[in-house]
């Protein structure tokens, strides 16, 4: 079912040139959806308020959730997800609280101080996608990280659901409810991106005619930063407004990469390709091996286990589509330079030794160590953040952490001694970079 590529006789010197990857092409959905931010932008919740009802089907008049909607929403939902929620928070706080960064203090030379304090975002927007799946499990891994960091106003944006009157998906509502989120809106989509940077407008800047008397007054507050995944759109819209509020990340479809030798089990294998082809038809599943007889295996369980699985057709199309492939490689070291290359958002390695196979790479949003640590638990219950770099961002970029809602702060301190002592090189350095005013504004401290 997967195609196969090669790599083992093959000297190649751009791997992520061979690689396979799904196309995703975001300057034409910027175009797109560029319109609609600069809407947002200039009229707020009104134009919202349009592009949901073309977009979603649904006119939804007033976008904050009420409280009790989300009371009744935890109120109802299952028993045996309200536990696995719990025990998922748990775990999530448990991990995130250990990434907290404390201040650090340095004495650079007697009298001169440098130090770093790190703040938390003021005011961030969380957004949770809602399309062809339900992710309750994408509230916990945005809102426990912002929490620990000590974030004071989160706001949560998830799209509107025709089957709930217009609100969002009730067990996203529970989600919130559990975390102690009470600020929701029933927006998603690229307007939600802008809504959340832009803010809402306030009825004196409303001119006669631009919107509907119910679409005035919202008063939702622009964020600092927007976190979260989302599909195409979502991550135009993101590129459109980073100059306004920062963002985590440019999420593109998901991926898993498994580096595996004749020690791993094709079943598993297999099942593991299968768990992120089910998120949608460009996701990608990729295994890289040294064993033939693995990849054969693995090829053949995937067939059989496709036929068991709900969404046939969606996996069977992300498992065929050209972002998906067995790699067959000559060593695990080769192997080794794949994954790199690659750069997957999860990586499994199952192989004989793993932990030190996974030691040592250096690219990939979340590594997932030996048999027993599939990416479906990271994306519930390890403890670990799911909302990771995709599309070889992990190059570069980390997963959403307590980091992502914390910037660092410099506090210099110098007194007059120190000053005066490091004048020469101020005041050297200033002209020779043609700002005498620089220097100046040292001598005038020092006498120099």
């Amino acid at each position: 079912m997967l195609r196969r590529l090669d790599l083992a006789g093959a000297e190649v010197t751009d791997l992520r040139r061979v690689l396979p990857r799904a196309r995703i092409d975001v300057r034409a959905a910027t175009d797109a959806v560029a319109p609609v931010v600069d809407a947002v932008a200039e009229r707020g919740y009104a134009a919202v308020r349009e592009a949901t009802l073309r977009f979603d089907g649904v006119d939804v008049i007033e976008p904050r959730v009420p409280h009790d909607d989300l009371a009744r929403a935890l109120e109802a939902l299952d028993p045996d997800v309200r536990a696995a929620l719990t025990e998922s928070i748990r775990r999530a706080r448990i991990v995130h609280a250990q990434q907290r960064r404390e201040t650090v203090d340095v004495q650079v030379v007697p009298g001169g101080r440098v130090s770093e304090k790190w703040v938390p975002m003021r005011r961030v927007g969380l957004y949770v996608p809602g399309g062809l799946a339900v992710y309750p499990s994408s509230v916990v891994m945005n809102v426990v990280p912002a929490q620990e960091a000590g974030v004071e106003s989160i706001a949560v944006f998830t799209p509107p659901q025709k089957e709930f009157d217009g609100r969002p998906h009730p067990t996203i509502l529970a989600a919130c409810a559990l975390l102690g989120v009470d600020e929701v809106y029933a927006a998603g989509g690229a307007q939600a991106i802008a809504l959340a940077a832009y803010g809402d407008v306030q009825a004196g800047d409303v001119r006669a005619g631009d919107v509907h008397a119910g679409d005035v007054g919202h008063g939702i507050e622009p964020v600092d930063l927007v976190t979260g995944p989302g599909n195409v759109y979502v991550t135009a819209a993101k590129r459109l407004v980073r100059s306004v509020v920062g963002i985590d990340a440019e999420a593109g479809p998901t991926e898993i990469a498994v580096l595996a030798d004749d020690s791993a089990d094709p079943v598993h294998v297999a099942a593991d390709l299968i768990s992120q082809a089910e998120h949608d038809t460009l996701a990608a599943s990729v295994l890289i091996t040294d064993s033939a007889e693995l990849a054969d295996a693995v090829d053949d369980e995937v067939q059989r286990q496709v036929a068991l699985t709900k969404h046939v057709e969606r996996v069977r199309t992300a498992l065929t589509g050209e972002q998906s492939a067995l790699v067959l490689v000559r060593d695990l070291e080769q192997g080794l330079a794949v994954v790199d290359a690659y750069a997957a958002e999860h990586l499994e390695v199952i192989t004989r030794d793993a932990r030190s196979w996974a030691e040592r790479v250096r690219n990939a949003g979340c590594i997932f160590v030996g048999a027993n640590a599939p990416v479906s638990l990271g994306d519930y219950c390890a403890g670990s953040n799911h909302v990771l770099p995709t599309g070889c961002a992990a190059r570069h970029s980390s997963g959403l952490s307590v980091q992502s809602f914390l910037k660092g702060v410099h506090l210099v301190e110098y007194d007059h001694a120190a000053l005066a002592e490091v004048a020469p090189h101020v005041i050297a350095l200033a002209d020779a970079e043609d700002l005498p005013a620089h220097g100046a504004a040292v001598a005038v401290r020092t006498g120099r």
